[in-house]
């Protein structure tokens, strides 16, 4: 996974942020890096914010494979940072729970819609927007197919892919078949399905059955 800096500089830096602009726009992704934790910084400024104690205001961003494309950008490959914060933070949440998992992983297929503005905080200030979102869990080749740089039409063809088959196992050499055979009687060869020709082309000899 992308742990180090090096490989979070490569994989998430650049990544254009989605832009929740107008009530109904939704994004549909998979998680593409390790969700990384950050504290949030002002629009305007670019300083770090801070609660009124003096702690962090921290987010979750989120690198995610979606379907969008850019026209004006021939190399966008279709990432998005996604911030999970303030009321994204419940909606991610409690999507989260509803879906069973531990939290937030790569390889995970998150959805979130921007579906209205709720009430302001204080005078002045913008309405803080609404969201619902929907989580789905990684599966181990889905998680190895985003490590691995696959696009999701790539992911699931991944996922979809046939297992290779285990090895048979080898058969065991003819003069070993031939001596075990040779341990038993012939009402035993015979319940084991072999023919008279069968046991002559092996040089089968049954033994003999004791007489107590």
């Amino acid at each position: 996974m992308y742990n180090n800096s090096a490989n979070e500089m490569l994989m998430g830096g650049g990544v254009p942020s989605m832009k929740f602009d107008a009530v109904g726009t939704s994004v549909t992704g998979t998680i593409a890096v390790e969700p990384k934790v950050e504290q949030q910084r002002d629009y305007t400024s670019g300083e770090l914010l801070t609660w009124e104690d003096g702690s962090p205001r921290q987010q979750i961003r989120l690198v995610l494979d979606t379907d969008l494309r850019d026209p004006a950008d021939p190399y966008d490959e279709g990432q998005r940072a996604l911030y999970v914060k303030s009321g994204l933070m419940k909606a991610v949440r409690t999507a989260i729970r509803a879906s069973g998992a531990k939290g937030l992983e790569v390889g995970g297929k998150l959805t979130v819609t921007y579906t209205g503005d709720g009430e302001p905080t204080k005078r002045g200030m913008h309405p803080p927007k609404l969201y619902s979102a929907a989580y789905q869990g990684p599966s181990p080749a889905n998680a190895n197919a985003v490590l691995n740089g696959l696009s999701p039409a790539g992911q699931a063809a991944y996922e979809a892919a046939p297992q290779a088959p285990a090895p048979a196992a080898p058969a065991a050499p003819v003069d070993e078949r031939a001596a075990a055979l040779s341990q038993l009687t012939q009402a035993q060869i015979d319940a084991l399905g072999y023919t008279p020709a069968q046991l002559a082309a092996l040089g089968v000899t049954p033994a003999q059955q004791s007489p107590f």
